[in-house]
C-alpha cells in the first residue's frame, strides 16, 4: 500500500484529503506544520508527499529542499490557494514533482498523484535493477593479487589509456573492464562489448565498423558498427587475439587515427571511443608466429593488466564462497547456506581450471544438492568428484 504525506495547516483540508486518499486505498499520515511533517519523514518512508504552500510557521517552498534532502525519491506536489505561475515555476525549479491550485480539483489531484507514484515506483525498480547489475560485475576479493589489479584500475580508469586485460578464461577479465568504464569520466556512456572469438572472421569487419546497403549480399540496409555504437564511451573488445589480420589492421588504422570506414563506404568517420582489449593468448607469442601485429599490441598496450587465477588467490575463496550463495540463494528464493571450515579447505585444495565461472557453477550445485550447512564430505562428493 503507498504511503501518502499531507502538510498543511487546515485542518478541514487535511481531513479532507485523508478521507479521500484512505477511499482510494493509500495510507495516509497528517503534518499540521513543517515540524511535525520533518519529524515524520525522519521516522518513516513515503511514496509521495502532498505539501501546503502558505503555512503559519514556515513557508512550503522553504520547506520543499529539507524535504527533497531527506527523501529525495518522494516526488512532492504543492498545494496552493494564492498561487501564481511564478510560484508554479519557482516550486518545480526547487525540485517539487507538481503543482496544484485551489480549491483542489480532487480528479487532477488523484491522477496527479498516480502518475507519481508510477514515478517513483519506476525510480525504485531502477535502483533495483542498477543494484543488481553492479552485484554482477562486482568484484569480490581481498587477497594482494586482487588489491593490487584493483588499485591499477582504479588508478587508469580516469584517463583515456588504452588497457590490455590478460588472463585465463573465466578469471573476470571482463568485470575488470567493466570497472575502467564505470569509473571513468565516460561512465555515462555506452559499454559496448566484442567477442572476436565468436563472430566469422568475414563478419568481424562489419560488426566492427558497420556497413552501406549492398556492401555484400545480405546487406540490405546501412547499420552501424560497435565503434559507432560506442561513441563516446568505451568499446571492449574481447579475445582480441582471436581478430584476424585484416580487422586488425583496420583497427589499428582506427586507434591510430580515430576514424572509421564502414565495409562497402568511403566516408571516414570520426569516432570517440575508449579501447580496453582482453585476451586469454599470450600475444607476444602470437605475434612471433605471425598472427597478430606487433604494432596493433603496442597501441593497445599502455596499460597490461594481468587478472590472476583462482589457483593464485586461494585465500579468496571464503569470501566469492559466501558472495555466491547469498547471489544464488536469493536467485532462487530460498534461505542463504552456510560453508563449512571443511568445506572451504576442501575448495582450496581443488585445482581450478576454469576460474570464477568454474567456481560459482560449484557453489550452485552444492547449494542445490546439499543441506543447509555444506561440510567437507559435501565438496569431496558433489565438487571435487566432478573434476
Amino acid at each position: 500500500m503507498s504511503k501518502i504525506l499531507v502538510i498543511d495547516d487546515e485542518r478541514a483540508i487535511r481531513n479532507t484529503l485523508k478521507e479521500i486518499l484512505e477511499y482510494e486505498k493509500y495510507q495516509v499520515d497528517l503534518a499540521e506544520n513543517a515540524a511535525v511533517a520533518l519529524q515524520l519523514i525522519k521516522n518513516n518512508e513515503y511514496n509521495i508527499i502532498l505539501c501546503d504552500i502558505k503555512m503559519p510557521d514556515t513557508d512550503g517552498l522553504e520547506l520543499l529542499p529539507q524535504i527533497t534532502e531527506k527523501q529525495p525519491d518522494a516526488p512532492v506536489v504543492m498545494i496552493s490557494g494564492h498561487g501564481n505561475i511564478d510560484t508554479a515555476v519557482e516550486a518545480i525549479k526547487k525540485g517539487a514533482y507538481d503543482f496544484i491550485e485551489k480549491p483542489l480539483d480532487l480528479n487532477r489531484l488523484l491522477i496527479t498523484i498516480r502518475n507519481a507514484l508510477d514515478k517513483s515506483n519506476l525510480v525504485t525498480e531502477t535502483k533495483t535493477l542498477r543494484k543488481k547489475v553492479s552485484q554482477k560485475y562486482e568484484i569480490i576479493g581481498s587477497s594482494d593479487a586482487i588489491r593490487n589489479i584493483l588499485d591499477i584500475s582504479d588508478k587508469v580508469a580516469p584517463t583515456d589509456a588504452k588497457v590490455l586485460i590478460t588472463g585465463a578464461n573465466g578469471s573476470g577479465k571482463e568485470l575488470i573492464a567493466r570497472r575502467l568504464h564505470d569509473l571513468s569520466n565516460r561512465a555515462q556512456g555506452p559499454f559496448i562489448e566484442v567477442n572476436c572469438a565468436a563472430i566469422p572472421s568475414e563478419l568481424i569487419e562489419s560488426e566492427l565498423f558497420g556497413h552501406e546497403k549492398g556492401a555484400f549480399t545480405s546487406a540490405i540496409k546501412q547499420r552501424k558498427g560497435k565503434f559507432e555504437q560506442a561513441e563516446g564511451g568505451t568499446l571492449f573488445l574481447d579475445e582480441i587475439g582471436d581478430m584476424s589480420l585484416s580487422a586488425q589492421a583496420k583497427v589499428l588504422r582506427a586507434l591510430q587515427e580515430n576514424i572509421i570506414t564502414r565495409v562497402g563506404g568511403d566516408k571516414a568517420i570520426k569516432v570517440n571511443v575508449r579501447v580496453v582489449a582482453a585476451t586469454n593468448k599470450d600475444l607476444q607469442k602470437e605475434i612471433e608466429e605471425g598472427r597478430f601485429r606487433e604494432d596493433l599490441y603496442h597501441r593497445i598496450s599502455v596499460i597490461v593488466i594481468k587478472v590472476p587465477s583462482l589457483n593464485e588467490r586461494l585465500d579468496d575463496i571464503p569470501v566469492l564462497g559466501n558472495f555466491f550463495i547469498d547471489q544464488i540463494c536469493n536467485e532462487y528464493g530460498i534461505p542463504p547456506k552456510e560453508l563449512s571450515d571443511g568445506a572451504i579447505a576442501e575448495l582450496q585444495k581443488i585445482n581450478w581450471t576454469g576460474n570464477i565461472r568454474e567456481f560459482r557453477n560449484v557453489i550452485e550445485r552444492l547449494i542445490i544438492l546439499c543441506g543447509n550447512v555444506i561440510n567437507a564430505n559435501d565438496v569431496t562428493i558433489f565438487a571435487a568428484s566432478n573434476k
